[in-house]
């Protein structure tokens, strides 16, 4: 198992420039605190009555600046969904007290020798959830089921005997293009439910996706269902999907989603069975995708594997989507191996879609399995000061070909993101993106920037892309450190390694003011760029210091530049003008100390002839 060894102090030059928006201090509002020596029954008022959980946290009804403040050295594990504030009065989330940054950790601890049993040989598992049957909410039995094809997919649904048969003319490529679904339902937030139907084909294939979501747009979903794909063959199997509500409504639908899955001219029969909900121990509870496993606190992280036959070597571990449970390749008793074992969850440690004006001040977020602060439509957020780390790795789906896909960064502004900063953050272990704005078609991101940070050992330290008829403009990527791309505790296990520090995937959407000036760019796995298609003429990028031990410096369009042609890149693409390529000369690299020496090079090349890179000097 490759070990990774991560430090969590680091310093760096300490220059404060002024700052242009999104910096005025919060209305005056209440401040509400909260330690994990609280109670969620105080008030919250005062650091003699603090709140207590993640959850009160989420629920209260906070007011435009309102300020919530988290115990230095306490941490928290769970999702922290904030309120919105309004323009000139955001809500606020930092610290208190004196000590190291309040942790938000997405993670559940399995670190005693009880967590685990012996399952045979190597392997190890934790512990199966107890549910206890309730009463069912509503008779899904009742409502029918329907077919619906869409973009050229064609599929038409019979009844025969007591099961339906689905006749596939044509399959589409995606799994919205065929669903199977029923509507008409409750459900409520917090309960467990559970599909049971059976299910067989003329022509094998795998079930990809089925989703508990709203009956129409927007699709809002009502539970995560397993992500393990359902193999159904031409004898009767018998499937089951398991359900956390994490809302309460009473038009729920039930979709399985076909579309590029079930082959075309394949009868698929369908047989449903039953809809169960359950109460379970959340103590015990892994409902949604490992997907990483940290141990003692960065020295060494899991290997994700596919299938329990896999698990062949110390770290190596499956996440067992349908009794929810981890099987884990060990010598002996985990917790004998290690002092601390974090299984990270495949949910946001943050979770700000739709919310505006909120900032996040001095906060440490860690050990989630997908994104660190994640979200989409999102105004006016401002992130300053934050540890982000060993961040994502979760499955996010299984495309049509059987291939699984892995996902998470550390802090995404997705679609419809505007007013947005990130500034003085540190960000490191990212299975993606350190930093990314990307969005979906029809989209428009602007005013967001990215300065004094400082990013190591993430896939990418900054990913960019946008879709067709969509607009980006004014994205600022200014005085940021990025070193060791592709370093990181995940390059190793993806299946498309590309450590790079700006990944500019294909955007043919209509960009505009995009700024990646004064920034270092220090090694990468693969190069310290990659740019698919040409969109410079929306791009602004100089004064930045690039040096790369590897073979390329830059792979622009379709050439590929070594370190020694960057004059030849300078003069095609028609950037980087006055950037140099050279060590920039950090105090020592090998401890996270990535100041600047007295002598580097990076020390005067920025735009206003000072040094590039994070200015900051970042403290615990």
């Amino acid at each position: 198992m490759k070990i990774l060894i991560t430090a969590l102090f680091i310093t760096v030059a300490a220059v404060c420039q002024p700052v242009s928006f999104a910096e005025a201090e919060p209305a005056a509002g209440r401040t509400f605190y909260v330690a994990a020596s609280g109670n969620d029954t105080n008030d919250g008022l005062s650091q003699t009555s603090p709140w207590c959980s993640l959850d009160k946290v989420s629920a209260a009804e906070l007011r435009p600046g309102d300020r919530v403040l988290f115990k230095r050295g306490d941490a928290w594990r769970g999702s922290l969904v904030p309120q919105s504030g309004k323009e000139g009065a955001p809500v606020m989330y930092g610290a208190y007290a004196k000590g190291a940054k309040p942790l938000l950790l997405g993670s559940v601890s399995r670190s005693e020798q009880g967590d685990w049993r012996h399952e045979g040989g190597n392997i190890w598992v934790t512990a199966k959830p107890a549910f206890t049957e309730l009463e069912p909410l509503g008779k899904l039995a009742a409502t029918p089921w329907n077919i619906h094809s869409e973009n050229g997919a064609k599929a038409r649904m019979t009844k025969a005997a007591e099961a339906l048969e689905i006749e596939c003319a044509a399959s589409g490529t995606k799994g919205n293009h065929i669903q199977l679904h029923k509507s008409g339902f409750p459900v409520r937030e917090g309960d467990y439910f559970e599909l049971s139907f059976r299910a067989r084909c003329t022509k094998p294939f795998k079930i990809h996706s089925v989703g508990l979501s709203s009956p129409g747009a927007p699709w809002t979903s009502y539970g995560k269902g397993n992500p393990a794909a359902i193999e159904v063959g031409s004898e009767w199997v018998d499937c089951s999907v398991r359900f956390k509500a994490v809302k309460t409504a009473s038009d729920g639908r039930i979709t399985l989603h076909l579309g590029g899955a079930l082959p075309a001219g394949a009868t698929l029969g369908f047989q449903f069975v039953a809809w169960k909900r359950f109460r379970c121990n959340e103590a015990e509870l892994l409902s949604v995708d490992v997907g990483n496993i940290i141990f003692d606190h960065g020295k060494a992280a899991g290997v994700k594997k596919w299938k329990p036959a896999d698990l062949k070597q110390q770290g190596d571990y499956w996440y067992d989507s349908v009794n929810w449970q981890v099987k884990l390749y060990s010598e002996k008793n985990p917790a004998d191996m290690h002092k601390s074992t974090e299984l990270a969850l495949r949910r946001h440690n943050v979770n700000q879609g739709g919310k505006s004006y909120v900032v996040y001040e001095g906060l440490a977020v860690r050990y989630g399995a997908a994104h660190g602060f994640g979200g989409g439509s999102t105004r006016g957020i401002v992130i300053r000061d934050c540890d982000v780390s060993w961040i994502g790795g979760g499955h996010q789906f299984t495309r049509p070909d059987g291939k699984p896909v892995r996902f998470g960064n550390g802090i995404e502004f997705w679609s419809n993101a505007r007013d947005c900063l990130v500034e003085g953050c540190r960000l490191w272990e990212i299975y993606d993106a350190a930093l990314t704005n990307q969005g979906d078609s029809n989209n428009t991101e602007a005013n967001i920037t990215y300065r004094d940070n400082v990013i190591w050992n993430s896939e990418y330290s900054f990913e960019y892309w946008n879709r067709a008829g969509s607009t980006t403009r004014n994205i600022r990527f200014e005085h940021n450190t990025c070193v060791n791309a592709g370093f990181g505790w995940a390059h190793a296990q993806r299946p498309d390694r590309n450590g790079r520090h700006l990944m500019f995937y294909s955007n043919p959407a209509n960009t505009s003011e995009f700024y990646v000036r004064d920034n270092i760019f220090a090694n990468a796995t693969e190069s310290p760029l990659r740019m698919m298609n040409d969109w410079t003429a929306g791009l602004t990028m100089d004064h930045n210091c690039w040096f790369q031990r590897g073979e390329m410096l830059m792979w622009f369009l379709k050439t590929k530049f070594a370190p020694g042609q960057f004059a030849e890149f300078q003069k095609q693409s028609k950037l980087d003008a006055h950037s140099i390529v050279a060590d920039p000369g950090f105090v020592n690299a090998d401890k996270l100390d990535f100041r600047l020496a007295p002598d580097s090079p990076a020390r005067n090349c920025a735009a206003d002839g000072g040094p590039v890179g994070s200015r900051k000097r970042l403290k615990e």
